[in-house]
């Protein structure tokens, strides 16, 4: 089958719902959980406003519009390699130079969610990695690779979403030598259903916050507050994660979405 007839099918697939389109994503609103770092070490982003402009009114009479008060890593989103010191070089590093080949890509789904329910510290090590792939296939460069934790359950309360108490955030995420393994693996790119990509006390990691440290030095990208991955295969389904073109962006607010095939 060529290119041309496995796009057609595809098609025919996605209009016969043979092919289900799955948002991964959570509402973007003013009620959204924001990343809080401490107000010593860094400013913050703004809470998100949304202003009306006119519905139907004096300032607007056929039309409704809103303008937008928001930071480029709010809610469910892309950090691009620019986002952090390690891939502050990159030409292509930034959202509008990033290839849009780049934002279409098999995805690998790794479930931790047992593990989470039990400890929400828990960290995914290479080796957890490799036992999943023992299982269910080998991750092949160019592919995403995510972490289930169901941490998406706690979004709709900040204080549950960020889970900090006196020695900082508690959260999962990725060890330093998970990153490497997917990195030398060819990954494109690793997600997560927290706040950011690397676990709440990664700051304490060698080298610290692996995630964004290692995935961006290799030019390489991160999703953060990812939804219902809980709907996803382990392997089989198509991740969509297109930043919004923002001259310069180190990341974006993006409507994250996965094909899955229909069960």
């Amino acid at each position: 089958m060529n290119a041309t007839d496995a796009l057609g099918s595809l098609a025919t697939l996605l209009l016969e719902g043979k092919v289900e389109v799955v948002d991964l994503s959570s509402p973007l609103g003013p009620d959204t959980p924001l990343l809080q770092l401490p107000e010593d070490f860094a400013k913050n982003t703004p809470k998100i406003e949304i202003h009306k402009i006119s519905e139907y009114d004096s300032d607007g009479p056929f039309f409704a519009w809103n303008w937008l008060k928001l930071g480029e890593h709010s809610g469910t989103h892309f950090d691009a390699p620019h986002h952090w010191i390690t891939g502050k070089d990159y030409a292509d590093g930034y959202t509008d130079s990033i290839p849009p080949q780049n934002f279409v890509a098999p995805v690998n789904v790794i479930d931790c969610s047992a593990e989470v329910a039990e400890n929400p510290d828990f960290l995914l090590d290479a080796a957890g990695v490799k036992a999943w792939e023992e299982k269910h296939g080998d991750i092949k460069p160019g592919e995403w690779v995510v972490m289930r934790s169901d941490w998406d359950s706690r979004v709709n309360d900040e204080a549950a979403y960020l889970n900090a108490d006196e020695t900082g955030p508690h959260s999962p995420g990725p060890t330093v030598d998970c990153i490497q393994y997917i990195l030398s693996k060819g990954a494109i790119g690793w997600g997560t259903q927290c706040i950011g990509t690397d676990a709440g006390q990664a700051g304490g990691m060698e080298p610290p916050y692996p995630a964004h440290n290692l995935l961006h030095a290799a030019n390489k990208y991160g999703l953060a507050s990812l939804a219902n991955l809980s709907k996803l295969p382990p392997k089989g389904a198509v991740l969509i994660a297109a930043p919004l073109k923002i001259v310069k962006g180190t990341g974006s607010p993006i409507r994250a979405m996965a094909l899955v095939p229909h069960s």
